[in-house]
C-alpha cells in the first residue's frame, strides 16, 4: 500500500505539508485551526477560565465536534482527576475518535497548562513561576524544564502553555505567582532557558501573554492597559524578543488586556509586523482562551463571532482554544469573499508543519509514547523540586543573628516551637494557581493533594526532632474570623520561639487570596492574618516571621520587630523542607527578591524600574516609594564582599564593548551562594529613563574564603532604549554601571562613556544579553589566615 505523500518520513516537511494542504477542503482547513475541551461538569463551581459558562450552551459533543478534523486538543489531562494511566487510555480514545472524523486520519496536537509542572493528577508540582525568578538561577529552570517536558512527551501531549513573561507593575494584581517578577531582563533570561529545556524534550513552549498583560490599570484582571508605545518596547518586549530570538520558541499566546484601545488578538502590527517580521517567529500563535470571541463579548470592536474571527486571522492569531467558537465561520468567510484564502493557507502551514515535525503524521503515530510504568512524582523529579524551592527561599531579614536556629546567636535550636498561621497546617499554601491542586481538585470538592506535600509542622519535626512542636493555625487564609487568634496567642506564650507562617492560599476568580482573578486592593496581609501577626509579635516570644506567599505584601509593619524575616515563594511540593532547612542552617539561603517588598501598604504601583519622578520626591510628595527590602535583595549565612572593579575602556564606540569585572569573596566561615548583579544607569538621556536597571547576573558558589572574579561583557546595544521617534538607539554620553549585591547596593560604582553619534538599531537586530564569565582566584597566604 502506497503511503500518502504527508505520511512519507522520506520527504522534506515543507513537501508533506503542502501535499496535504492541496487535499484539505475549505472545511477541512478551518478544522486545522479549532480546537475542542472535554471539560466535566464543575457544579456550583466557576469554570476553569473566565467566562466559561458563556459558551456552554449549545456546544457540539466531542464526537461531533472532530468530525472533519481537528487542530488542537485541549487540556485532556488537566482538566479531570485521572490517574495517569486512565488520562493516557482517556487520550488514546480522544485521538482514536479525531483521526476516524478526520478525512485525511490527521491526529490532533495537545497542549497542557505546564506553570508549576504538567499539570496532570499525581505530576510533580514544581515552585511557581515567581520562585523561579527568585532562584537567579537559569541551568536550574532549564533543568526543569526539561523534565517537565519529557514528561508531557511521554504522555501524549505536545505543546505546554508556559512561560508566562508578563512584567510585574502593580503587586495587587493577582497572577504575579504566574510571573518571573518585575524585570524584563531576569525574566527573559529564565523565559528563554525554560523554552530550551521544554522544547529539547520535544515539547513545544508557549509564550505568554502577548503583550503588556500585567501591566493594566489598578491590578485588575483584564483591565485595559494604557501604557506608550516606548514603555512597552523598553520593557513589556524585551522578555519576547530574548524567548522568540534566542530560544526559538515554537508558539506564543496573546494577552487578553488591550494596549490603548487595540486589543492584541486583532493586532496585526503585533503579531505579524513585529514578531514574525522583525523578529523572525515562524511558530504558531495561539489565542488564549476565548480571546477570539471576547473580540466582539468584551472589547466590542467587532459585530459578532465570524467578524472576530477575520479580524484576528488577517492580524496573524493561528488557533482559536480552548475550543472552535469563532474560527467555524472562516470557510463561510473565504467563499463569500471577505477572507482571501491564502490567509486561512498561510495560518494552516504552521499548524500542519508543527504536526509534521512532532511525528503527529508519522505512518505510525501513536497517541502516547511511554511504555513504563506511569509515576509522574519519581524521586528524581522531588529532589530537583526540592533543590528549586531551596534555591528560591529568601532570607529577608535578620538582624539579631537568630537564624540559623542550629548554632544561631540566640544559643542554637530551641527546646520548644510554637508554630502558627494558616500556612503551617495547609500544605496547598506551597503550590501555585495553574498547580493541578489548586486548579482542579479544589474546584471538583476535594481539599487534598493531587501528589505528597509535607506540611511545614511535618518539616519542623523532622528537622528539629528533639523540639516540641506546638501547632495553631490563628486564622484562615482570608476571612475575618479571630477567634482562634488566643490559642495561636498561648502557644507562643508557652514557646521558646515561634514560627509564625503567614500568606497566601492560590485559587482562581476570587477562591483564593492568590492566583488568575484575585486581585486584591491593599498589601496588607489578606483576611485576619495581619491582626494575627500583631497578637503573636505582642507576646515577647521570638519570632521567626514566615511568608508563604505569591506576591509581596506590605512588611513595614513588622520589620526589626520579628527575630527574623524568611520569604518562600509558593515553593511547591517540596517547600516545607526547604523553609525547615533554611530556618535549621542546613540550606544556605540564596534567594534574592525578583520584586520588591513593599513598606506601606498601598502607594502602588510601583517597582523599582522607576525614573527620578517615581522614584523619591523630598518636598514634592509626602509619599515614599521606596520597598522596604529592595529588587534582587536577600541575606545569606556567608558574609560576601566585593573589591576591585574594573573597566576594560573609559570608552567605547557606538557598537563597542566594555568588560566590568570585579573580585567577589566569601569572607566567612561558610560555603555559600552569591548572586552578582551588574546595573546600569544614564544619567542624561534624550528621554526619560529609569535610574538604574538590571543589565547582567549571575549565581556563584563560594567555599569558605573562596574568591573568584566575575567579568560582565556589556555590548553597547544593552544601553539602548527607545528615542523620541520610536526608533530603538545607541546615544553617546556617560553610562554608569554599580555592581553588587541588590538593586540598592552600591558597594562597586563606576562610569564608561560611549562616543560617537547616535546609532539606530534595526528592529530585531539589538544585542539582548550579557555573557558573563567567572574565573577562580587563587587564595592569598593572608588572606588564608584571616578567614581562618
Amino acid at each position: 500500500m502506497t503511503l500518502p505523500l504527508w505520511n512519507d518520513r522520506g520527504l522534506s516537511t515543507a513537501q508533506r505539508v503542502e501535499a496535504l494542504l492541496a487535499e484539505l477542503n475549505l472545511e477541512e482547513k478551518t478544522a486545522q485551526l479549532g480546537s475542542y475541551w472535554k471539560r466535566p461538569t464543575l457544579g456550583d463551581a466557576e469554570g476553569f477560565a473566565p467566562m466559561q459558562s458563556t459558551f456552554e450552551e449549545g456546544r457540539d459533543p466531542f464526537e461531533a465536534a472532530v468530525q472533519g478534523g481537528l487542530g488542537h486538543l485541549t487540556r485532556p489531562y488537566g482538566s479531570a482527576a485521572l490517574a495517569p494511566e486512565e488520562g493516557v487510555e482517556n487520550l488514546r480514545a480522544m485521538q482514536q475518535a479525531v483521526v476516524a472524523g478526520s478525512p485525511h486520519g490527521i491526529p490532533a496536537l495537545v497542549h497542557e497548562e505546564c506553570l508549576t509542572g504538567i499539570m496532570a493528577h499525581g505530576a510533580t508540582t514544581y515552585p511557581a513561576a515567581i520562585a523561579w525568578g527568585a532562584s537567579f538561577d537559569p541551568a536550574l529552570i532549564g533543568e526543569m524544564a526539561q523534565r517537565i517536558g519529557a514528561d508531557m512527551r511521554g504522555l501524549g501531549a505536545h505543546m505546554g502553555l508556559s512561560p508566562v513573561l508578563d512584567i510585574v507593575r502593580d503587586y495587587r494584581w493577582g497572577r504575579i505567582e504566574e510571573t518571573m517578577g518585575e524585570d524584563p531582563y531576569l525574566t527573559g533570561v529564565l523565559a528563554t532557558e525554560y523554552v530550551r529545556g521544554l522544547q529539547s524534550s520535544g515539547v513545544i513552549a508557549t509564550l505568554k501573554h502577548f503583550a503588556g498583560h500585567a501591566a493594566s490599570r489598578a491590578g485588575r484582571n483584564h483591565a485595559p492597559v494604557s501604557i506608550g508605545m516606548r514603555e512597552l518596547h523598553d520593557i513589556d518586549l524585551v522578555p519576547f524578543e530574548m524567548a522568540v530570538r534566542h530560544g526559538e520558541v515554537g508558539s506564543v499566546m496573546n494577552s487578553y488586556a488591550d494596549l490603548d484601545g487595540t486589543p492584541p488578538a486583532a493586532s496585526r502590527w503585533l503579531l505579524t509586523e513585529l514578531l514574525r517580521e522583525a523578529w523572525g517567529f515562524d511558530g504558531t500563535v495561539v489565542a488564549d482562551y476565548w480571546a477570539v470571541s471576547f473580540l466582539q463579548s468584551m472589547h466590542r470592536v467587532v459585530e459578532d463571532d465570524r467578524a472576530a474571527a477575520i479580524a484576528a486571522l488577517s492580524a496573524g492569531l493561528d488557533i482559536e482554544l480552548p475550543e472552535s467558537t469563532a474560527y467555524p465561520h472562516l470557510a463561510a468567510a473565504v467563499t463569500e469573499g471577505e477572507l482571501d484564502e491564502q490567509v486561512l493557507d498561510t495560518a494552516v502551514r504552521r499548524i500542519l508543519r508543527q504536526k509534521v515535525e512532532l511525528g503527529l503524521l508519522d505512518a505510525e503515530f501513536d497517541a502516547t509514547t511511554t511504555g513504563e510504568a506511569l509515576d509522574l512524582d519519581p524521586a528524581e523529579n522531588r529532589d530537583l523540586a526540592r533543590r528549586m524551592a531551596e534555591e528560591s527561599i529568601i532570607l529577608l531579614d535578620n538582624p539579631h543573628g537568630a537564624l540559623p536556629l542550629e548554632g544561631g546567636a540566640d544559643g542554637g535550636a530551641p527546646g520548644s516551637i510554637a508554630l502558627i498561621g494558616p500556612a503551617a497546617v495547609q500544605p496547598r499554601s506551597f503550590l501555585g494557581c495553574y498547580s493541578f491542586t489548586n486548579h482542579v481538585l479544589s474546584r471538583l470538592e476535594d481539599n487534598g493533594t493531587s501528589v505528597h506535600v509535607p506540611t511545614l509542622a511535618d518539616a519542623l519535626t523532622a528537622e528539629f526532632p528533639h523540639a516540641s512542636l506546638t501547632t495553631a493555625a490563628g486564622t484562615g487564609f482570608s476571612d475575618e474570623d479571630t477567634s482562634g487568634i488566643p490559642e495561636a496567642v498561648a502557644a507562643a506564650r508557652d514557646a521558646e520561639l515561634a514560627v509564625l507562617a503567614v500568606g497566601d492560599l492560590a485559587g482562581l476568580f476570587g477562591a483564593g487570596t492568590s492566583g488568575e482573578g484575585c486581585d486584591v486592593e491593599s498589601l496588607q496581609l489578606p483576611g485576619a492574618q495581619h491582626a494575627l501577626v500583631e497578637a503573636v509579635l505582642a507576646t515577647g516570644t521570638p519570632v521567626v516571621l514566615v511568608l508563604v506567599t505569591g506576591r509581596p505584601y506590605s512588611l513595614g509593619a513588622y520589620a526589626g520587630r520579628a527575630r527574623a524575616i524568611v520569604q518562600a515563594f509558593m515553593p511547591g511540593e517540596e517547600g516545607a523542607s526547604a523553609i525547615a532547612g533554611v530556618l535549621s542552617g542546613r540550606v544556605n539561603p540564596s534567594g534574592r527578591l525578583p520584586i520588591g517588598i513593599p513598606d506601606g501598604v498601598g502607594g502602588q504601583p510601583g517597582t523599582y524600574l522607576a525614573p527620578v519622578l517615581a522614584w523619591v520626591s523630598e518636598g514634592i510628595s509626602n509619599l515614599d516609594p521606596q520597598p522596604l527590602f529592595p529588587f534582587g535583595h536577600g541575606l545569606s549565612y556567608s558574609r560576601f564582599e566585593y573589591s576591585e572593579l574594573e573597566l576594560s575602556a573609559p570608552q567605547i564606540g557606538a557598537d563597542g564593548t566594555v568588560e566590568i569585572s570585579a573580585t567577589v569573596t566569601n569572607a566567612s566561615d561558610r560555603d555559600g551562594k552569591e548572586v552578582v548583579q551588574l546595573y546600569l544607569s544614564d544619567p542624561v538621556a534624550s528621554v526619560v529613563r529609569p535610574l538604574k536597571r538590571l543589565v547582567g547576573f549571575t549565581k556563584v558558589g563560594l567555599a569558605a574564603g573562596e574568591s573568584t572574579r566575575v567579568s560582565f561583557r556589556l555590548h553597547a546595544d544593552r544601553t539602548s532604549f527607545t528615542g523620541r521617534d520610536l526608533q530603538r538607539i545607541v546615544e553617546p554620553g556617560e553610562f554608569r554601571v554599580r555592581l553588587g549585591a541588590s538593586s540598592e547596593d552600591r558597594t562597586l560604582e563606576g562610569s564608561f562613556r560611549i562616543d560617537g553619534e547616535v546609532r539606530v538599531i534595526e528592529p530585531g537586530r539589538a544585542v539582548l544579553d550579557t555573557p558573563v564569565t567567572v574565573s577562580p582566584v587563587a587564595l592569598r597566604h593572608e588572606d588564608a589566615a584571616t578567614v581562618a
